[in-house]
């Protein structure tokens, strides 16, 4: 039996089926990727750098907390771990200099995409019957849902500083 007769034969909605074939490409992707991050980079580290590549620099740590779903103290000491090592720089908001806000350096971008490109390189030769084509075409669902999924998020416990 495949995959596919596996999906064929769920009595499961159409939208959970979705969502559990996310988490369990979301956990297999997350293993392979550890192995391959380059220059002790962490899986949490990776994420903030992507984050502030995709969503752009100028994020509080409070932001940046919730966009990837973590307790601000543990947010806190990854962009020190990140700022220690020259992937970030965090200073005061212009405007309320309470506030902190988080930049991406260039050795932060470089070390992010060297980790894409590494995380690519591991999955390549897997997926290799899954085209660009179809990676494209399937990215409109993906993103709408996790679009809705911030906004309920957010709607129901708003962030409270920028």
């Amino acid at each position: 039996m495949t995959s596919d007769d596996d999906a064929r034969r769920s009595d499961d909605p159409p939208l959970f089926m979705l969502l559990n074939e996310v988490a369990i490409i979301e956990h297999l992707a997350r293993n392979r990727l550890e192995k391959v991050l380059p220059d002790g980079l962490r899986m949490s580290h990776f994420i903030v750098l992507s984050h502030l590549v995709r969503m752009g620099d100028g994020r509080s740590p409070a932001r940046i907390a919730r966009a990837v779903q973590v307790e601000r103290p543990a947010m806190t000491n990854t962009i020190q771990r990140l700022e220690a090592r020259g992937l970030v720089l965090v200073a005061a908001d212009p405007v309320d200099r309470r506030v902190k806000r988080v930049f991406l350096t260039p050795a932060g971008r470089r070390l992010r995409d060297q980790a894409v490109a590494a995380a690519i390189a591991s999955v390549a030769s897997i997926a290799r019957d899954v085209g660009d084509r179809e990676v494209l075409a399937a990215l409109p669902v993906l993103r709408r849902l996790r679009v809705a999924l911030d906004q309920a998020r957010d709607a129901e416990d708003p962030v409270l500083d920028t």
